[in-house]
Order: C-alpha cells, then sequence, then structure tokens
C-alpha cells in the first residue's frame, strides 16, 4: 500500500469518542481468529441440520421433507461457532450458531470455526456482512459460474481490519441494540399484518354464507348481504390493452401499467415504464379512470389495485379493468379479493398448470356476495386506517435498517479497492 493511500486509511469515518485517540485498526486475516471445527457426527438420513439464511439472516434448523442421503457425512456444530455457506458467500450467508441449535449438524459446504483469542463474535458477523467486504472477496470464489465455491482455505486469508478488543466489543453492542430494536418493530409490523388478515377473515362472509362473523353496530340489523354477479357492480371487466408498446416506450411520457406494477392492493411504480403521448391518444378506448380496479391476470392472478388519481388516465397491459357503476366502493372489492373468502372465489376460475390465468369473461359472472354501498364504505374505511398503520411501520422499519446500513458504512474503514493492500 503507498504511503499516499495508507495515512488515514485504517480508521473509521464514526469513531466512540474514548477510542478517537488510539490509532489504527491493526491488518489480519480471518485466519488470525478462527480455526475450523470438524467434529464428525451423522449421516445426512439422521443428522438434525441446522441452515444459513441468506443476506444475513441467521442461522436456523433445517426443515426436510425428504430424509437425507445415508452416504452424505455431517459434522456436529456448537452454538457460538462462526458459520458460512461456500456457495452463497456472495449471498452473505453468514451467521454464528444460536443457543437453541448446539449440536445440530452441516456438511462442509457449511463449515464452522471456533473463535479465537482477540476478536469479538458479533464484531465479525457484522464486518463479514458488510456489501463491500463479501462482494470483493466473492471474486476470489471457484467453480462454474452457477456453483461458484469460496473454500475454506481461500476464506481465512481473506484480510480484515481490526481494532482492540475492547472497541470491537462497543461497536457490536451499538450494532447489537439496533438490531434489537430493527426486530422489535418488525414483530409490531407482523403483529399489524397478521391482525388485519384475521379481521378481514371476519368481516367478510364465509363461503356459502351472507353474514360475516363480526359486523360495525350501525349494520347489525341491516340484514343479509346480497349475491350477485360481478358485472353488476362493475359494468365494464375488461382486458387492457394486450398488444406490444416497447417501440413506443420513452423516458418521460404516459404511465403504463403491467403485472409488476400490482402488489398487495396498491400501485408500485418501481420499475415503471412510459409510453409516449401520440401512442397514449391512438389507445383512448383502454385509459384508465380514478376508482377502477385492475387484477393481474397471468402468473400471481388475482393481484388487484384501485386507480388512483396520480393515475386516472394512464394505460395498462395484460391486465384487467373492472370499472365501477353506480354506487360502489372500490376499495371494498379490492379488500375482498385479498380475503380468504376472495382468494377461494378468484380460485374457482383460474386455469392453468405452471402459469396460472383468469379471464375476464368468467370475471364477469363470478358470483360475489356484498352489503350496502354503506356497509362497503365502513368496511373500506376500517382496513385502509389499517393499511395507514402498516405503511408507517413499514416505513419506520425500512428507516432504521438505513440507519444501521448508514452507521456500519461510517464505523467500520472503508474497503476501497485502490487502497486495500
Amino acid at each position: 500500500m503507498s504511503e499516499k493511500n495508507k495515512a488515514g486509511y485504517h480508521v473509521p469515518k464514526l469513531r466512540f469518542p474514548e477510542f478517537r485517540e488510539a490509532g489504527e485498526w491493526d491488518e489480519k486475516t480471518l485466519g488470525d481468529f478462527l480455526t475450523e471445527s470438524r467434529i464428525p457426527g451423522n449421516k445426512g438420513d439422521v443428522a438434525k441440520k441446522l441452515t444459513v439464511k441468506l443476506w444475513g439472516n441467521g442461522v436456523f434448523a433445517k426443515n426436510e421433507t425428504t430424509r437425507g442421503s445415508v452416504n452424505t457425512q455431517y459434522f456436529r456444530r456448537k452454538a457460538g461457532q462462526f458459520i458460512y455457506s461456500k456457495l452463497d458467500f456472495l449471498n452473505q450467508a453468514f451467521g454464528v450458531i444460536p443457543a437453541a441449535l448446539d449440536n445440530y449438524e452441516s456438511t462442509v459446504d457449511l463449515p464452522c470455526f471456533d473463535f479465537l483469542e482477540g476478536i469479538d463474535s458479533g464484531f465479525l458477523l457484522e464486518y463479514v456482512k458488510r456489501k463491500d467486504f463479501y462482494e470483493k472477496n466473492g471474486e476470489e470464489a471457484d467453480g462454474s459460474r452457477k456453483a461458484k465455491r469460496i473454500q475454506v482455505e481461500a476464506f481465512l486469508t481473506f484480510p480484515i481490519l481490526v481494532p482492540e478488543l475492547v472497541e470491537q466489543q462497543k461497536i457490536a453492542d451499538c450494532l447489537a441494540s439496533l438490531d434489537e430494536l430493527i426486530t422489535l418493530e418488525a414483530q409490531k409490523l407482523d403483529t399489524l399484518k397478521t391482525h388485519k388478515k384475521g379481521l378481514m377473515q371476519q368481516l367478510f362472509p364465509a363461503e356459502g354464507e351472507t353474514l360475516p362473523k363480526l359486523r360495525f353496530p350501525e349494520f347489525q340489523d341491516a340484514g343479509e348481504w346480497e349475491s350477485k354477479s360481478l358485472d353488476k357492480y362493475f359494468d365494464k371487466i375488461r382486458n387492457g390493452f394486450v398488444g406490444t408498446a416497447t417501440p413506443y416506450y420513452v423516458a418521460d411520457g404516459i404511465p403504463y401499467l403491467q403485472g409488476k406494477n400490482i402488489k398487495q392492493g396498491k400501485i408500485d411504480p418501481t420499475g415503471l415504464v412510459h409510453i409516449s403521448r401520440d401512442f397514449h391518444k391512438s389507445q383512448n378506448k383502454s385509459q384508465l379512470d380514478a376508482a377502477d380496479v385492475l387484477m393481474v391476470q397471468s402468473g400471481h392472478v388475482g393481484e388487484c389495485a384501485l386507480v388512483s388519481e396520480q393515475f386516472s388516465g394512464s394505460n395498462c397491459h395484460a391486465l384487467i379493468v373492472l370499472s365501477p357503476c353506480g354506487k360502489v366502493d372500490s376499495r371494498f372489492f379490492v379488500h375482498y379479493f385479498y380475503s380468504p373468502q376472495g382468494q377461494a372465489r378468484i380460485f374457482v376460475i383460474t386455469t392453468g398448470n405452471t402459469i396460472k390465468h383468469i379471464l375476464a369473461s368468467d370475471l364477469r359472472v363470478l358470483e360475489i356476495t356484498a352489503p350496502t354501498f354503506e356497509e362497503q364504505q365502513q368496511i373500506a374505511d376500517c382496513l385502509a386506517s389499517l393499511d395507514d398503520l402498516i405503511a408507517a411501520q413499514t416505513q419506520k422499519l425500512a428507516a432504521l435498517k438505513t440507519q444501521k446500513k448508514g452507521l456500519m458504512q461510517q464505523l467500520f474503514p472503508a474497503l476501497d479497492a485502490e487502497v486495500w493492500p
């Protein structure tokens, strides 16, 4: 490393006050702190197996539907050992074995290591989970393009920068606190989603019934829900533009919605393409109106979303468009299609084995049980409020993950290719 680049390179941008004068981090290799463990265990037919989740998501017991091979040797693993996947090194498959998986087993493709003195296990795990570490060192992978592996011998030679143990522990404790907060917020999000799912099961009548289990007080005596074909609620149920608009794609034009943009009741602008205004004008009969419902008709059938004012006047491709008639709350039907009852009704008209399809003609005559417009509104408002809470919690969780990512970029020295020895 040149003197020009070396000065200050071994120091992170952000350091706890008590370590600001502690000097630069030391250059070491993983082999200075890890030693491979190979305690013979059982064969694959009886071994209690563990696996490493991708993207740093931890170590878990492996659920198998069939017994493993009697010819495959497994090795016994201990709680607190470091583990990685040779095949998925580039997919951030690293972890530390939790106490609950002590004495579980893995093959040599999931090697394990005991920690030596001078390294904090939490610090090391966070260090290797960084993208600039595993992507750079992943270049050392051998094997075919589809089956590249990081062998133990190469893994132990990978260089790392480490401070004194007490600073390692401080960094690990800081990031562990953030992880605990992220886990807590993720659990809150899961709780909200579970609550919504359970509520939907009660707000819509079960198959073959005309009354829901749960009803708002003002509708307790409103009578049974009415069963009608879907075309009584949506007078136009048609296929979106089916031809190809690729030659008319432009950087800035009219939004052109596709199946990939319909996710969990919302229009997701990720990967949104646009068509030229001239082509848009030629497709005036297929333009969308606010309150239309879009439904994916091939692949992830049943996925649907409400067209908002933002996308009014847009075009779409390979989607079924449902245009409401009379007093209909389109939001109610979007929620209904995601309920267990609605999913079951959609399944009735789904065709295909590998790739699923539904037809607009079948959707028109699909029998749907629905309440009055006023009760539709009340149900839609209730579920929309829950959606707002879920969206807010999702954003909060994403912000915490972004915060941790940014913090890690500053707590560890950058592995710049120009200065890495």
